[in-house]
């Protein structure tokens, strides 16, 4: 699904790195290595999600370009190292402000750190950084999400009277070094924990998922199905990607569609979804997500103080945080995301897919 072009991508070099960066405002040339720079964006890899390409990447330029503020945004491809350049980078250009959505507490820590002792600013970006240094933290309701899909999959098994104590959930998070992955699990643990504690269902294989990359999530549901001899009736994937994997062994091992969570409201997803393979998505508003953090960037460059709803713990520390509402996406509502042209009605109802839809 491509949704967006590739106008505005540029190679930018930073402490021997090459760094694909969309750039805003003044930043229009690699060759102006003086250029003023007052917002850097650090966004983290192009495989855990389509979001950060496909939406949070021009949303944030467009944001900056009706503000008049000038704004390095940049992709650092899954690797910290690179990410760690593009800071670097940033600062040598001028950036006061820095958004980040982190690979790793450590490097993502010192990034913020580098500002913050520079008497810069930095922003969390959907992800907290544990230790950082951030004033606020800009993301989605995270225990929310868990919920969501944790009841999401509780009704489901409702639905086709698999809700029984002898029904085996498993149960695939995100990944480690993410501080949501612990987030949403907090989520699902609110719901399933107690009804596992009741003998309601039985609880079945858990476990992170490294990176959320979909060949890992193959892997460990291929471990999960042989430690289960192929009986699981439902399980919480954390987003469509690690969905995606957990269809395709189903699939690989002939066994029937289950109640199955997702997270991102893909192409694929949906289509999932509108096949029978998968329950629902969450689904995250990014617009939303994208405009708080350039405003908050904006109000930091002016010395004043980001909106905030409330506080997350960060280290022990109370850290101003602005939590926004995510939605349940399955058959009953899917168009949703048409109307608010998250998806075009093209990227889903086609080919194999195209009967299904209305």
């Amino acid at each position: 699904m491509k949704r967006f072009g590739r106008r505005g991508l540029i190679l930018v070099l930073g402490v021997g790195v090459a760094a694909m960066a969309i750039t805003a405002g003044a930043l229009a040339s690699t060759k102006k290595k003086s250029a003023n720079v007052q917002v850097c964006v650090l966004l983290p890899d192009t495989v855990s999600s389509v979001r950060w390409v496909q939406f949070d990447a021009p949303l944030l330029k467009k944001a900056f370009d009706k503000a008049g503020v000038t704004a390095s945004i940049n992709n650092a491809l899954n690797q910290p190292a690179k990410q760690t350049a593009q800071a670097q980078a940033c600062l040598a250009a001028g950036a006061k402000v820095v958004i980040e959505t982190s690979l790793d507490n450590g490097s993502a820590s010192a990034i913020e750190k580098l500002f913050t002792d520079k008497g810069g600013k930095a922003i969390d970006y959907d992800r907290q950084v544990t230790g950082g240094t951030a004033s606020i933290y800009d993301t989605f309701d995270g225990k929310l999400v868990g919920k969501a899909q944790a009841t999401g999959i509780v009704d489901a098994m409702k639905a086709k009277h698999t809700f029984k104590k002898s029904s085996i959930v498993a149960e695939l998070w995100g990944g480690q070094t993410d501080q949501n992955a612990f987030w949403f699990k907090s989520g699902n643990d609110a719901v399933l924990n107690p009804l596992f504690k009741h003998h309601k269902l039985k609880k079945g294989p858990q476990q992170f998922v490294p990176g959320w990359l979909a060949n890992n999530a193959a892997t460990i549901y291929d471990q999960m199905l042989v430690k289960t001899n192929n009986k699981i009736k439902a399980a919480i994937a954390a987003n469509d990607n690690i969905a995606g994997a957990v269809i395709a062994r189903e699939k690989a091992h002939h066994l029937k569609p289950i109640p199955l969570s997702g997270q991102d409201a893909t192409a694929a997803g949906v289509q999932y979804i509108l096949a029978g393979w998968q329950t629902g998505t969450v689904y995250k508003k990014v617009a939303l997500e994208a405009n708080a953090a350039a405003q908050a960037a904006i109000a930091l460059l002016h010395g004043k103080t980001p909106k905030s709803n409330g506080f997350r713990l960060n280290n022990g520390k109370k850290e101003p945080t602005l939590t926004l509402p995510v939605t349940w996406i399955t058959k009953k509502n899917y168009t949703t995301l048409f109307k608010q042209k998250w998806l075009k009605k093209s990227d889903v109802c086609i080919g194999q897919y195209k009967k299904y839809c209305k």
